[in-house]
């Protein structure tokens, strides 16, 4: 008999909590204006009264996938789960990574038959990785590809398109009597000037752990073999990184285009190094505008001789003053 009434109570108690839930869920649903019904616009993140149109609630979080498919082969096609692939990983990230840190989800540090657990985990996992010799050269050249591109400041897109050149040099073997270093590097060397923000041969040979010939003799193999569309390096490409590094003004950097673009236009460019014309053109602007550098501060920002400097220096001048009186 008491079984049978204390039973009932928690059946009422159950009840009454639903009603209240359902209340209170009615209750957010209605326009606090004039309890109108309230509807959720996905499109715009806002929920709107449908009688009065006030905006209740703006910038909601859209939980839903950024693509959009318009049939269910499409939906079923790009849905995924997880990071996205990269061609920087050669397993293209689909695998499993276990942290080198031995904590926790919760920071806290492992335990000591929990280290070495994860210690044996990583060792067959790192196995199991790299399977065969094709997949071990692979993770070796993109490891440096990634060393050299963090060195050299080179953005995520730049590192992508190397590991995409890699990849077609090492399908179509054009690595056998070649190193690895120096293939990977004639590969961030190219990426670098199809992506716009090129590097010279020196400052890629500073980062790298092979010779400046050898990237020079290997690049030009590589660009031959592959059939890359590779343009000649423009000398106002260097202008905005080198006008950063001295810390000059946004009128002393327009000012040195117009010198490059008037050497130009006098054909005083041609067999010249682009980036001693750049290191030039920026020190003699920095000149024409009243700021304070030297050419020894402009030849360590641009990595080139302050003889080259001086030497394409007056050059631009020439050209200037040429046109001037044309």
């Amino acid at each position: 008999m008491t079984n049978s009434t204390s039973s009932t109570r928690v059946r009422r108690t159950e009840r009454e909590s639903d009603q209240e839930t359902t209340e209170t869920e009615d209750s957010d649903l209605s326009c606090p204006e004039c309890t109108g019904h309230l509807v959720v616009d996905d499109e715009h993140g806002e929920t709107v009264c449908e009688d009065c149109g006030l905006v209740v609630e703006e910038d909601s979080v859209d939980r839903g996938p950024e693509w959009r498919a318009f049939d269910a082969a499409e939906k079923n096609e790009k849905s995924r789960v997880g990071a996205p692939t990269t061609n920087t990983m050669h397993d293209k990230g689909l695998s499993t990574n276990i942290d080198w840190r031995n904590k926790d989800a919760y920071g806290n540090s492992l335990g000591s038959r929990q280290r070495e657990k994860m210690q044996r985990l990583r060792k067959w996992n790192e196995r199991f990785r790299t399977r065969d010799s094709k997949e071990r050269n692979l993770k070796q050249a993109l490891g440096e590809i990634d060393r050299m591109a963090s060195a050299l400041g080179l953005p995520t897109n730049v590192r992508e398109t190397a590991s995409v050149i890699y990849r077609r040099a090492l399908d179509e073997d054009l690595l056998p009597g070649r190193s690895i270093e120096g293939v990977s590097t004639s590969c961030v060397y190219a990426a670098a000037r199809q992506a716009g923000v090129p590097r010279s041969l020196d400052e890629i040979a500073d980062v790298s752990r092979v010779e400046k010939n050898e990237i020079a003799r290997t690049y030009r193999y590589v660009v031959r073999e592959l059939g890359l569309e590779v343009q000649p390096a423009d000398p106002e490409s260097y202008v905005p990184r080198f006008a950063s590094g001295l810390d000059l003004s946004d009128e002393a950097e327009h000012r040195a285009r117009g010198l490059l673009q008037n050497a130009k236009e006098k054909g005083v460019h041609s067999g010249k190094s682009p980036v001693g014309l750049a290191a030039a053109a920026v020190y003699a602007a920095a000149l024409l505008t009243n700021e304070k550098t030297t050419q020894a501060a402009v030849s360590d920002v641009a990595d080139i001789s302050e003889v080259t400097i001086r030497n394409r220096y007056h050059e631009l001048l020439e050209a200037e003053e040429t046109l001037g009186l044309a």
